[in-house]
């Protein structure tokens, strides 16, 4: 259990201490695809194989690959500046989803801060956005922004409380949710609550979300002070913020299956890869490589709880409910601090750092996209150029 937060404002970026019996390092190999950005922060692909990708500073949506150039990086190309947006410490412009039938529509769907509101827009390119969904609430921090389409096809949405606990557990509030909808942004049919937009409460800052083959949703979650979170995410549940901060004891809210320190953690992205999940960690600049097994369905109420570490670098799981192994840390501080993962169409995950945020001290490649692939344990990865 913890408190309400009082003052959600981060005051300390530095990251904690490095595992160093994990062995995590062993299965990525990791290239750097493009250099010299400013805060990519969301991604989505298009049938070319190239990408779409955020720049939550200067509101730019940029258009990377599939070509490449004369030094063999991809190839970066503005599209549209989103001057409707306003960026303002943690706002911006956020998510991006490319239309499922985007090859005749040539459509993505935004969610960008406003001085009034975040909010979620389709806009056909060469077009304008035009606002499927308005009044999400905003500040300077908190503001959730993905945007991912899900296996049933509908549009899912992440929202952050806007520094303001009481809007998670309020279903008649957008902020604090994770919100399925239509792309006109009404509820679709199989929602929870009836002509409501949420499909899951009770959150505080969510950011990544993604499903593996089976169709189980997951969700990275920014905490407050103590843990952060890996959530398996069921519509109309209640996920306790800001009552329980992590692992807790009360059954009217769902744990999450795996909790870090905000030190080594502020886990921000969250993709699947066969039966790993790979967190991506802001502050902890580095990944987690989560092993799943069938538990996430079948020990969703289990108790037991596994843990290592001490204060900062402490971790918790729930093996009985679908974590199958400790999880193993990777990259730490090799690359900063790392925001979105985003699967790409050849089975490796494209990560973006976040060292140009006013968080971390840039270096002059920063903001890079990468390109992780993952090794079966036991197989010798071979490096890439860093």
């Amino acid at each position: 259990m913890h408190s309400t937060p009082r003052d959600p404002t981060p005051t300390d970026f530095s990251l904690g201490p490095q595992d160093r019996s994990s062995h995590g390092d062993d299965l990525v190999s990791v290239t750097t695809l493009v250099k010299n950005l400013d805060v990519p922060w969301g991604v989505t692909f298009l049938p070319d194989g190239g990408a779409l990708v955020t720049e939550r500073q200067t509101l730019r949506i940029l258009k990377v690959g599939p070509g490449r150039g004369p030094t063999g990086e991809l190839t970066v190309t503005g599209v549209a500046t989103i001057t409707e947006a306003y960026s303002n410490n943690e706002g911006g412009l956020l998510g991006i989803a490319a239309s499922p039938h985007f090859a005749r529509d040539s459509t993505v769907f935004l969610f960008y801060t406003t001085r009034i509101d975040n909010r979620i827009a389709k806009m056909r390119l060469g077009g304008r956005p035009v606002p499927i969904l308005t009044g999400i609430p905003h500040a300077g921090v908190h503001n959730g922004g993905r945007l991912v389409f899900g296996p049933d096809g509908f549009l899912y949405a992440s929202t952050g409380d806007a520094s303001r606990a009481g809007h998670s557990q309020d279903l008649d509030d957008l902020g604090g949710k994770i919100l399925r909808m239509t792309t006109d942004g009404r509820p679709p049919p199989g929602n929870p609550f009836p002509r409501s937009l949420v499909w899951s409460y009770g959150h505080r800052n969510p950011e990544g979300m993604a499903w593996d083959d089976e169709g189980h949703m997951y969700s990275a979650e920014i905490g407050e002070a103590v843990w952060d979170e890996l959530n398996v995410i069921r519509p109309g549940r209640n996920y306790g913020w800001p009552k329980v901060e992590g692992i807790g004891t009360d059954p009217a809210y769902v744990d999450p299956i795996v909790t870090w320190r905000p030190e080594v953690g502020v886990a921000d992205g969250v993709a699947i890869l066969g039966r790993v999940a790979i967190v991506t960690c802001l502050r902890g600049q580095r990944i987690y490589l989560v092993r799943l097994n069938d538990a996430v369905v079948t020990g969703f109420s289990s108790q037991r709880v596994d843990g290592v570490g001490v204060g900062t670098s402490s971790i918790r799981w729930r093996p009985g409910a679908g974590v199958a192994s400790r999880p193993m840390e990777a990259l730490t501080g090799r690359y900063g601090r790392l925001r979105a993962a985003v699967p790409a169409p050849d089975g490796s995950l494209w990560i973006t750092t976040s060292n140009r945020d006013g968080r971390n001290q840039p270096v002059p490649e920063d903001d890079r996209i990468l390109r992780l692939t993952l090794h079966p344990p036991g197989t010798s990865p071979t490096p890439g150029p860093r």
